[in-house]
């Protein structure tokens, strides 16, 4: 195994340089099955657990690897397991806020070169859900791309794609059908040798399917959408790194439809592009866009070059934002607490005399 097609370079070996005089080498984690994960290296594939050490320094879920990590580890080669030591730099991360109320990250995908946005072409196309994909692509660090699918089954392709390029500024529009093989040729060059894609959308809306076209293979379970609401089913139960045999990788993940926010805060101006540009032009610097005068984003939906329920997106995510800040100072006041117990703990005590 090459490690190079699997992404590793220049970048990583430096990162690596302080772990050469040990005995340990490295891999990419490709499956995680919660505290256990499936790492590939230059000596085979390794069902691999975090040491002692590693889980006792690490603070949060941030701390722990996640599919498209890259690892430092000692194998067994006999055993075929291996145990990891320390996780490598990241240069991309996309993460949201579990389901629910506990303000917790979920990591999705990381060290990730592009991020296919998945959406199908039917009555489950949601620009505002397209707008939060969208900022929280743009936060990962990985360049969005948004792929429309099963437009064989669309009958006002024009109509939905007009519609999608109104919130995705500056981002590649790709509408696809793998049964009729529309637009495939196109994406083939996001799968170059050692680059990554992630697959994220919601459940039914193809990205099993792509993966299956990609792969050449029927490896990822495929099922149809329910006629009644053209919502889909979930499939794909895991997130996995799949090498394509034409180059490249791929990460399928689990269909989600819930995406609450993590962090984005500059994600949105690029998102928002629009909504930002006109707030330059209001009379007042902390204009909020609601009743002052000479407003220009009021003015803009006045006229008929911005819509309404943009703005309120727009709002919307900036209120989640806020809140989500304020929840995360707390944790990170918590985190340091512990931080600084695990110290005092591991620090002898002098014996009384």
């Amino acid at each position: 195994m090459k490690l190079t097609e699997l992404g590793w370079n220049e970048s990583l070996q430096n990162y690596f340089e302080e772990y050469k005089q040990t005995d340990y080498t490295f891999g990419r984690v490709v499956l995680e099955h919660k505290n256990v994960y499936q790492v590939i290296t230059e000596n085979g594939e390794f069902l691999s657990e975090v040491s002692g050490k590693y889980r006792y320094h690490a603070l949060s879920r941030e701390d722990y690897p996640a599919v498209g990590d890259w690892v430092v580890l000692s194998e067994r080669l006999q055993e075929g397991k291996a145990t990891i030591h320390a996780t490598l730099p990241r240069f991309s991360k996309f993460s949201r806020k579990i389901a629910g109320l506990t303000t917790e990250e979920q990591i999705v995908a990381v060290n990730v070169d592009t991020v296919f946005l998945v959406q199908s072409l039917n009555q489950d196309l949601n620009p505002r859900r397209l707008e939060r994909y969208l900022l929280m692509a743009w936060e990962s660090g990985a360049n969005p791309v948004v792929v429309l699918t099963k437009a064989d089954l669309c009958e006002n392709i024009a109509a939905f794609t007009g519609e999608v390029e109104s919130v995705a500024f500056g981002v590649p529009v790709h509408v696809i059908s793998v049964v009729s093989g529309l637009g495939l040729a196109e994406l083939s060059t996001y799968f170059a040798p050692g680059k990554t894609v992630a697959l994220l959308g919601s459940s039914g809306a193809g990205k099993s399917t792509l993966t299956n076209y990609l792969l050449g293979e029927a490896k990822q379970l495929v099922q149809n959408i329910r006629e009644e609401d053209d919502k889909g089913r979930h499939t794909t139960t895991h997130r996995e790194l799949i090498q394509l045999p034409t180059g490249g990788l791929v990460i399928d993940t689990p269909g989600m439809r819930e995406l609450q926010l993590w962090e984005a805060e500059s994600g949105l101006s690029y998102s928002f592009q629009d909504i930002e540009a006109l707030a330059q032009q209001c009379k007042f610097r902390d204009c909020t866009h609601q009743k002052e005068p000479n407003c220009a984003v009021q003015h803009a939906i006045q006229i008929g070059l911005l819509e309404k329920e943009r703005l309120q997106s727009y709002n919307k995510l900036q209120k989640e934002l806020a809140y989500l800040e304020r929840k995360n100072d707390k944790r990170a006041q918590l985190a340091e607490k512990e931080k600084w117990k695990k110290i005092q703990a591991s620090v002898p005590k002098t014996k009384k005399r």
